[in-house]
């Protein structure tokens, strides 16, 4: 991996990581119920978005201006990887050995947020009772709950990756 593209990853993974584990706490001290608030979750995905283009022109910049389709997409995942772990490793101390009463509100507001949504949309009872039963089962929350959120995670970071990357792709002017 070039050097310009390891450096400006490993920073920014650590930045966005930094961010991830102060949002956690903030929302943590403030009201738990912020953990189940679906424009604090659209606004992280926009800092996460912002914080990859940043990335991403920063280290095309410093690579004056040439920057690959694998450069670009290599430089984001790792960024989002380092993040997404320490957002992570955080996220189970605090949930499974810090806080584990958080841990189980948080999850009842998130039932009671989809009981509503549910309610909403007209759903039959036994589909409501079958998605609190589910909920309950497998607390996002919870160590394995956390470890299937690193995987959907990283789904979404080489989902943007792949359009960042595209995004921000350069060609030697050689080549035009």
């Amino acid at each position: 991996m070039d050097a310009i593209i390891k450096k400006n990853a490993i920073n920014f993974g650590i930045i966005s990581g930094l961010i991830g584990i102060l949002s956690t706490t903030i929302m943590y001290l403030v009201d738990l119920k912020l953990f189940v608030n679906m424009w604090i979750g659209f606004g992280m995905l926009a800092i996460w978005i912002i914080i990859g283009c940043v990335l991403l022109s920063k280290t095309k910049n410093e690579k004056q201006g040439i920057l690959s389709f694998k450069e670009g997409f290599t430089a984001y995942f790792v960024s989002a990887l380092i993040g997404i772990l320490m957002s992570t490793v955080f996220n189970i101390f605090l949930f499974n050995f810090f806080d584990t009463a958080a841990r189980d509100t948080v999850t009842e507001h998130l039932i009671e947020m989809q009981v509503e949504m549910l309610e909403k949309f007209n759903a039959p009872s036994d589909q409501i009772a079958e998605t609190v039963s589910k909920l309950k089962e497998n607390s996002q929350f919870s160590i394995n709950g956390q470890l299937l959120g690193i995987a959907q995670a990283l789904v979404g970071a080489i989902i943007f990756g792949l359009i960042l990357a595209a995004f921000f792709k350069s060609k030697p002017k050689e080549q035009f």
